[in-house]
């Protein structure tokens, strides 16, 4: 991204369950941005895979497919295919099970890479995923840590699920061993990113928190 580009990007990392998405529509909400969550653009291409039937080991044919994935993202981050929305069509099982080895292949998330920064549109936009400020848009101008204790963020998602704490906690802590060990893009945070802690904070005062780290950095709210 050039740096004289006029628009504003938050880059928005941090382990699972900790609050994302919540967190990123809500600022761009607040500042009239766009919101971009880049994992529903790998769960597009996954069910695009699935629906053509193509073996999600074999990373040169999901190349191939990232160039018919013609979606549209709209500024609340919901992806549409031939004008039909997708988005909850995206979580279901079967693209749940496939996504992990479609995002794995690195040279499909070279070919996304593009993809994802075609989104970034005037005024500005907040990009919420994995290795967004380090990889997608290192030269974002504001980059967000956002961090939670593994305790934390397993109450949380053990409260949205009704799945028992400690079985929540134990996943947790696992999926955040193997994001971290991953070969192709393992969970880091970029050396210039802001760490936000949520610990305690509830989601408003987290949201007010990134706005205001924005219009610090030069970011100008949208009436």
């Amino acid at each position: 991204m050039s740096q004289n580009s006029p628009s504003f990007v938050i880059a928005l990392d941090g382990p699972a369950a900790s609050g994302k998405s919540s967190v990123g529509r809500g600022a761009a909400r607040r500042l009239g941005f766009r919101y971009l969550d880049t994992g529903l653009l790998y769960r597009a291409l996954t069910s695009l895979a699935l629906a053509r039937r193509a073996d999600t080991a074999d990373a040169e044919t999901l190349v191939g497919l990232v160039e018919e994935l013609r979606v549209e993202v709209d500024p609340l981050g919901r992806i549409s295919r031939d004008g039909m929305d997708i988005t909850d069509d995206l979580r279901n099982p079967e693209v749940d099970r496939a996504v992990s080895a479609v995002s794995a292949h690195a040279a499909v998330r070279d070919a996304l890479r593009p993809v994802q920064r075609a989104l970034i549109r005037p005024p500005g936009v907040v990009m919420a995923g994995r290795d967004i400020g380090t990889v997608i848009v290192p030269g974002a101008q504001l980059k967000i840590w956002l961090n939670a204790s593994v305790e934390e963020r397993a109450r949380r998602r053990s409260t949205q699920t009704g799945e028992p704490f400690d079985r929540v906690l134990e996943g947790m802590r696992r999926r955040d061993q193997l994001d971290a060990a991953r070969e192709v893009a393992p969970m880091a945070r970029a050396a210039d990113a802001v760490t936000v802690d949520t610990d305690g904070l509830s989601l408003q005062e987290v949201i007010a928190r990134l706005v205001l780290l924005a219009v610090q950095r030069g970011a100008q709210p949208v009436q």
